[in-house]
């Protein structure tokens, strides 16, 4: 099992990544990810100690994190999931894109290893050989698998230039060379490899651009471009504690004609095959699971910081501030209960275990408006008590300044400083740039909400509803 300070020396690697015009030396160091870096960091070191229960026996002998875990039965999937609810707990679920959600597609891109097999079983041997290095050494995936907003009405080799997706540009006896651009880098400026491929689906004459492979951040030709950062110039941890310790980043990453060995590649100039390594095998269905995890714990972290708000506040006997509290609780109850039903009611692919995906995908198809209703109603609860705040601890400590924040700025349930600093805490979840991207992100985090909608349509039993008016209107007849 790896440990936080040999996940921090393997992303010490001379990786290209550009912030405010300016290459970045060290991610670890840098201020812009030096917070989430040590997250991931001790995220690593809890999984390595054994009585966290973060570890398991693989197929091959070997001890690895039960986020690469191919769950063969319900209290194997049961085993997985409590798993990433113990990461998704260190980061309160601010993390989407933390080591775990990547680990997922590997693991059931192997477990369904003749998929990509009909691409050629070299193929399905990379698929394999990659999965097993991915898991016994720890490793931390990111990915890439939409392309850049440029025409969205065109498909990929419909665009007025080529190769503005990352698509294959030449190919050589010792691999690919790509060219292009993909998007959402979430975290990749802090991951040890890339998954890159396309999700989106794609029309004939796309062939260049159906490719799937992985390759180290590291590697020469590969840039990356980072948003701007929400941890840089904030003041401490105590003014801005979740921009200062979960800000991911989200980068454009540009392949300027990168050479990829055959080995790193999954899929190769296939459409059909594109696609179904996402939704054949249970990538798509797995990876959704350890998402809703994630957005669980994160729910449940809103209820718990609008409840102390209320307590802080006197309000919490208001039965219109427990209705508003009853509403969060039923909507997070709702997201809950779903993927424990999806858990369940599990269903065997291939010998593996697969959440169900009527439950699972319900609650994906509700996941932008619940987050954004959550949001609404704390900002309700917290009233002008977040804009009332110092603008940074030094007024609490200065002599001049601290007597009047003790006396102001207090409550009947609390000190001074206890009412401070979870006012801060609501800001950052609320109100900061850091959670203006966190509200943008869970809009859009299936995609757009027509696609999360989607996908809840198709994986519901739409025919179990008919039949049941069927019978109904079968049983009475037009009188005679």
């Amino acid at each position: 099992m790896r440990t936080g300070q040999e996940y921090l020396q393997a992303i010490q690697d001379q990786r290209t990544i550009y912030l405010n015009g300016q290459r970045v030396d060290n991610v670890t160091t840098h201020p812009a990810f030096i917070g989430i870096t040590q997250t991931f960091a001790s995220m690593y070191d809890f999984a390595a100690e054994e009585e966290n229960g973060m570890q398991y026996l693989t197929e091959d002998g070997t001890v690895a994190n039960k986020v690469y875990m191919m769950p063969r039965n319900r209290d194997e999937l049961r085993e997985r999931r409590e798993a990433i609810e113990k990461w998704a707990k260190q980061t309160c679920g601010f993390v989407g894109r933390s080591p775990d959600h990547v680990a997922a597609f590997l693991a059931a891109f192997a477990s369904h290893e003749e998929i990509f097999a009909r691409g050629g079983e070299r193929f399905a041997k990379n698929v394999q050989d990659f999965y097993k290095k991915a898991r016994d050494e720890d490793l931390f995936l990111s990915y890439v698998i939409i392309p850049p907003q440029i025409d969205r009405s065109k498909s990929a080799h419909e665009q007025k230039e080529d190769h503005l997706p990352v698509g294959v540009y030449e190919e050589r006896p010792e691999g690919i060379i790509v060219r292009g651009s993909q998007m959402l880098g979430t975290s990749a400026a802090v991951s040890d490899y890339l998954f890159v491929s396309c999700i989106v689906p794609l029309r004939e004459g796309d062939e260049d651009y159906a490719i799937s492979f992985v390759v180290p951040i590291n590697t020469p030709g590969l840039k990356l471009y980072s948003r701007p950062s929400f941890a840089m110039g904030k003041p401490s941890t105590f003014d801005y504690p979740l921009s200062t310790q979960f800000d991911e980043s989200d980068c454009l990453v540009v392949f300027d004609d990168v050479l990829i060995p055959w080995e790193q590649i999954f899929v190769y100039r296939n459409i059909e095959l594109v696609r179904a390594q996402f939704h054949e095998s249970p990538a798509h269905i797995w990876g959704n699971s350890q998402a809703q995890v994630r957005f669980v714990t994160k729910l449940k972290f809103l209820i718990g910081v609008a409840k102390k708000i209320t307590e802080m506040n006197g309000t919490d006997r208001f039965p219109q501030v427990q209705e508003k509290l009853a509403d969060m609780a039923s909507l997070a109850a709702t997201v809950e209960g779903s993927l424990l039903a999806s858990e369940y009611h599990c269903l065997d692919r291939n010998g593996y275990a697969v959440p169900n995906p009527r439950f699972l995908y319900g609650v994906v198809g509700m996941q932008e408006s619940m987050y954004s209703r959550l949001i609404s109603i704390l900002r309700d609860l917290s009233g002008g008590g977040v804009l009332q705040v110092p603008s940074s601890y030094l007024e609490m400590v200065n002599p001049e300044t601290r007597e009047d924040i003790k006396r102001y700025i207090r409550s009947s349930q609390g000190e001074s400083t206890e009412k401070i600093q979870l006012f801060k805490l609501a800001w950052d979840i609320i109100g900061s740039e850091f959670a203006g991207r966190h509200q943008q992100y869970e809009l859009f985090y299936n995609g757009a909400p027509h696609v999360a909608k989607g996908y809840s349509f198709r994986n519901y039993n739409f025919q179990e509803t008919t039949k049941l008016v069927d019978q109904f209107l079968g049983s009475y007849r037009l009188p005679e």
